[in-house]
């Protein structure tokens, strides 16, 4: 019998059966990416014929053609990277701060049936407040600088991150449990190597629809004076009556935020290698 410090939830979960080749993986991958490609390459391709066709005028919705070249003009004046690295910044900051706050608050709520008792009423009603509901509180507390900007971002992260964070640990199997405690393990070894693994599925979910809701909402906290980022070339777009601009600046948060979903994703792959799911048709 193992050793009581060497269980972990992989193990009671089941180990995921080995075998598939790197050749294999690698094919998965590329088809993956081709299937992924396929609609969007058939929306621009019609999109760009149809605006040639003068089908949409120019200066409603321009052709994919300009639109790049907006984002090569950008990127040639050198402003791109000053735009997507504020950016970038805001949501990573934001997005740290939300993360721990709802690890830390969430953990707390799963673990105390009181604590759930206390907060999570509070923590659901400040749910349902809007996004921009939040804008003008932030600008008289803290002015129309960067810390109003990441607590933005900070607010819409920690929801997502929270329940789904309380709901992994609800969800844990009691038979989980009561395995690990004929293992002979204490309460923090039961935490550690069968509860915080075990939830961990409904952790990475929570973080990546986090990450989604940060996106959103450093569009909402751009829009607070800010003088850089790409919320504010959407501002910058209207004000200019430039539909290319407006529409650039959507196109590079859909491919900066589909990029860091991404990364999350891969990591997720990574963290639940021992998970035996069902294979899709």
């Amino acid at each position: 019998m193992k050793k009581s410090s060497e269980l972990t939830a992989g193990e009671l979960h089941g180990t995921k059966p080995q075998g598939r080749g790197g050749l294999k993986s690698q094919k998965s991958r590329v088809q993956t990416v081709i299937l992924g490609s396929i609609l969007p390459i058939i929306l621009i391709i019609a999109w760009e014929l149809l605006s040639r066709a003068e089908v949409f005028p120019s200066y409603q919705l321009p052709a994919p053609t300009v639109i790049l070249d907006t984002i090569a003009g950008l990127a040639a004046d050198g402003s791109l990277w000053g735009h997507v690295g504020i950016t970038l910044y805001r949501v990573l900051i934001g997005f740290l701060i939300g993360t721990a706050f709802a690890v830390i608050l969430g953990s707390i709520v799963g673990f105390y049936k009181k604590a759930e008792q206390l907060f999570d009423p509070m923590i659901q009603a400040f749910r349902s407040i809007p996004s921009l509901a939040w804008v003008p509180l932030f600008i008289l507390w803290m002015g129309i600088g960067e810390p109003s900007k990441v607590t933005m971002i900070a607010v819409g992260v920690f929801f997502p991150v929270y329940l789904n964070v309380v709901s992994g640990i609800n969800g844990v199997d009691r038979k989980l449990i009561e395995v690990g405690k004929m293992y002979g393990l204490n309460t923090f070894e039961l935490i550690r190597r069968v509860i915080l693994p075990a939830s961990l599925p409904s952790f990475l979910t929570g973080i990546r629809s986090g990450l989604g809701l940060g996106w959103m909402f450093v569009v909402a906290a751009e829009l607070m004076g800010a003088s850089s980022g790409l919320g504010y070339l959407l501002v910058l777009g209207q004000n200019t009556l430039s539909p290319e601009t407006i529409l650039a600046s959507i196109i590079l948060f859909a491919v900066v935020g589909k990029s860091t979903d991404w990364l999350l994703k891969i990591v997720e792959q990574k963290s639940l290698h021992w998970q035996d799911n069902a294979v899709k048709a």
